[in-house]
């Protein structure tokens, strides 16, 4: 691998003087300024291409040629910015992103039924999980404090799957007949990390990207920070830019009101830790949906 990125290196008149591993991406200083050099995706460059043609411009430039290899972009530090701030820069650019690339498809009943036993599927499999783990805690005559918790906030849970699966019967209804969907360019990797915020501004890790339903970008993005921010104002300042349809909005909060399936494998510290942050998780995902469905934000009956 070194040779072959030393060649790519030579190639382009880059002399490297120092090499730091950071994932898949290897950071190059060379006498000309860093570099970042990873190995080169071709349906991701077909993506990169037609988001140049639309005209985003918040991709790093690749500067070798393109039947190479490997791929060199030069390597921009970030500002370190306050994270609430961060994330709201990053939710415009991911709308500006939808907003560019928005096309309908032509799709068959089978597009949609997919998505629909996907998700069925997953709602029945954690509703068997955590029903078989609280009979087993119940039957028990001393808890641990994972199983305490757990015990605790069952109604929770369950009261989550059963939002989900009630308005997955309602979302399919909607779109079992339709024969477009609205797809867009999908980061389909968004992280904070991946905002780089310096002269300019980049989205970085496209290795992911592809065609699909707008929400799964705002869906992976709340997974990942859903805990760390006010993801309802993250939301909102999203649909500002690029409003949700209907049955988009039902099947986003179908998703982020699914429970997390957690392995009791750890130490009891940790297991207890995991268990908290999901009731942490459903209580956020209540309070994000309950403007669209009620006036009134749910009460914290949260039991930690």
């Amino acid at each position: 691998m070194m040779q072959e990125i030393n060649e790519i290196l030579k190639k382009n008149n880059l002399k490297p003087k120092e090499y730091k591993k950071n994932k898949s991406v290897t950071i190059i200083k060379t006498d000309a300024g860093k570099y970042a050099i990873k190995k080169r995706k071709q349906k991701k460059e077909e993506i990169l291409n037609y988001l140049k043609i639309r005209n985003f411009d918040y991709i790093p430039e690749i500067i070798n040629d393109i039947n190479e290899e490997y791929e060199i972009t030069k390597y921009i530090d970030t500002l370190q910015i306050d994270l609430e701030q961060k994330i709201i820069e990053l939710i415009k650019i991911v709308a500006l992103l939808h907003n560019k690339t928005t096309h309908f498809k032509e799709v068959t009943e089978d597009a949609y039924k997919e998505i629909y036993e996907d998700i069925k599927n997953n709602i029945d499999h954690l509703y068997s999980y955590y029903n078989d783990i609280i009979t087993i805690i119940e039957s028990k005559v001393f808890m641990s404090p994972s199983e305490y918790l757990l015990a605790r906030n069952i109604t929770m849970i369950f009261n989550s799957i059963y939002f989900s699966a009630d308005e997955l019967e309602k979302w399919y209804t909607i779109v079992k007949n339709k024969t477009k969907q609205r797809q867009v360019v999908l980061h389909n990797n968004l992280e904070l990390e991946h905002l780089i915020i310096g002269e300019q501004t980049y989205l970085i890790s496209w290795d992911r990207t592809k065609i699909g339903i707008p929400i799964y970008d705002i869906y992976k993005l709340y997974i990942k920070h859903g805990l760390d921010i006010e993801f309802g104002e993250i939301l909102r300042e999203y649909e500002k830019k690029y409003p949700l349809l209907e049955e988009e909005k039902k099947l986003l909060f179908i998703l982020i009101a699914l429970p997390q399936k957690i392995e009791f494998n750890q130490s009891e510290y940790e297991n207890t830790k995991e268990v908290g942050k999901m009731v942490e998780y459903i209580y956020k995902s209540e309070i994000i949906r309950s403007p669209y469905y009620s006036n009134k934000r749910p009460k914290d009956n949260t039991t930690k």
